[in-house]
C-alpha cells in the first residue's frame, strides 16, 4: 500500500505545473504544409484550386444508363437524409457529390454504358478540373478518378 501512496504522489507531482506548452517553444513557429489525404468520395480537390467559378455548360451528355441516385453505401440511398457523404447523383449534364458539381467538358468520351474525360468541378469556395471515369457493369457503377488516382464502386439507389 505504501508503493501506491508513493506512485499518487509522483503522478500528481508530474501532472503538477499549469501551462502544457514548453517555455522554450517557438509561439512563431509554423506548422508544416498538409500532404494531401487520400481521395475522398466527394469529389474534393487535392492540391491547388482556384476561387470558385461558375460552372461551363456541359459540354457533352452523360449517357442515360448512368444517371440516376447511386450510393456508396445503403446509408447513402435513405431518403432526406443531410449526411449521405456517399451519394452521387448523376444528370443528363452534371455530376452531384455531397458538397461539390462537375460538369464534363470538351474532351469527354463515352459509349452507352460509360463516359470519361476531364470534368469541371465546383465546391465550397473552388473550382478545379480532374478527370472522372464513369462505367456501368451488373455489379454497379464504378467511377475512378486521379490525382491521386482511386476508384469507388456504386450501388443504384432504389
Amino acid at each position: 500500500m505504501p508503493y501506491f501512496s508513493i506512485a499518487i504522489a509522483l503522478a500528481v507531482a508530474a501532472c503538477g505545473g499549469n501551462d502544457p506548452v514548453d517555455d522554450k517553444a517557438n509561439p512563431s513557429a509554423r506548422l508544416p504544409e498538409p500532404r494531401a489525404t487520400g481521395p475522398t468520395a466527394n469529389g474534393e480537390p487535392h492540391g491547388k484550386t482556384e476561387p470558385a467559378k461558375p460552372l461551363p455548360a456541359a459540354a457533352s451528355t452523360i449517357p442515360a444508363a448512368l444517371q440516376g441516385r447511386w450510393g456508396l453505401t445503403p446509408v447513402d440511398c435513405m431518403p432526406g437524409r443531410s449526411d449521405a457523404k456517399g451519394l452521387l447523383v448523376i444528370a443528363s449534364d452534371k455530376l452531384h457529390f455531397y458538397e461539390s458539381r462537375a460538369v464534363p467538358s470538351t474532351d469527354v468520351q463515352g459509349d452507352a454504358n460509360s463516359i470519361s474525360g476531364n470534368f469541371a468541378f465546383t465546391g465550397e469556395g473552388q473550382s478545379w478540373t480532374k478527370y472522372e471515369a464513369l462505367n456501368l457493369d451488373k455489379h454497379g457503377l464504378t467511377r475512378t478518378e486521379t490525382d491521386p488516382t482511386a476508384s469507388f464502386r456504386y450501388a443504384r439507389c432504389s
